[in-house]
């Protein structure tokens, strides 16, 4: 059977800029960890505080870059932000030791896994997957990538978020329940980390809703901010 001329099509690339470079940093996957700050498991009343780290994927295609506009959500009433350290990988691992995992990252850039709440909050409820909450269109800003060899593996610093210029969330990376080379450990006997994926790794408490013409500015210390616009609500 013949396909149609229009059927079969390059895959498109999604990357990342590169701070202090014009090289693009090509996204492979996507893996965010849930519940790693203890004000937040607190915060959300969910979870056991001594849970070990667990994961969930958002597609690829759902990278936003610094400055975007995106559009409120379809299917929700309730779609919040969450300030996350992301953590570039550069090579591949399986099964890494915590010493050895750090080796694996190329770097760290500031990220926003936005959440559809409500749908997040049913999936729990009925114990289904969190893809409806979680891996929608868009959901995952992120802002370019600083290499390690500029900015070392940060171990403590503020990270924040402010909308329309009011501070919601305010942490610290110290607070990290799981810290990096442990979230890289744990991921890797589970999946074969390659170059590309990126690790959102959870965020403080003072997660919310935001409606559209919302403006959003997350920071890390060290690694600079990233801007986000809540447009209409999409259909």
């Amino acid at each position: 059977m013949s396909l149609p001329r229009n059927f079969v099509v390059s895959p498109e690339v999604h990357a990342l800029p590169v701070a202090g470079s014009e090289a693009l940093f090509a996204v492979r996957r996507i893996y965010c960890v849930g519940r790693n700050y203890l004000d937040h498991i607190r915060e959300m009343q969910e979870a056991d505080e001594r849970d070990p780290p667990f994961f969930f994927q958002k597609p690829t295609d759902s990278l936003v870059q610094d400055g975007a506009t995106v559009p409120y959500p379809p299917y929700t009433d309730d779609y919040q932000h969450e300030i996350e350290l992301v953590v570039a990988i550069g090579r591949p691992g399986t099964s890494v030791s915590v010493k050895d995992a750090e080796s694996l990252v190329f770097g760290y850039a500031v990220g926003l896994e936005m959440t559809r709440r409500d749908r997040q909050r049913e999936a729990r409820d009925r114990a289904w997957p969190w893809e409806m909450g979680k891996s929608f269109d868009q959901s995952a800003p992120c802002a370019v990538i600083h290499p390690v060899s500029e900015v070392g593996h940060p171990k403590s610093g503020a990270i924040t978020l402010s909308v329309n210029g009011a501070e919601r969330q305010r942490g610290d990376l110290a607070e990290l329940i799981w810290n990096v080379p442990e979230i890289i450990s744990n991921l890797s006997h589970q999946y074969e980390l390659k170059p590309g994926d990126l690790i959102f790794t959870g965020t403080p408490a003072g997660v919310g809703p935001l409606k559209p013409g919302d403006r959003l500015e997350g920071a890390i210390a060290g690694l600079g901010t990233l801007h986000l616009t809540i447009g209409p609500k999409g259909e």
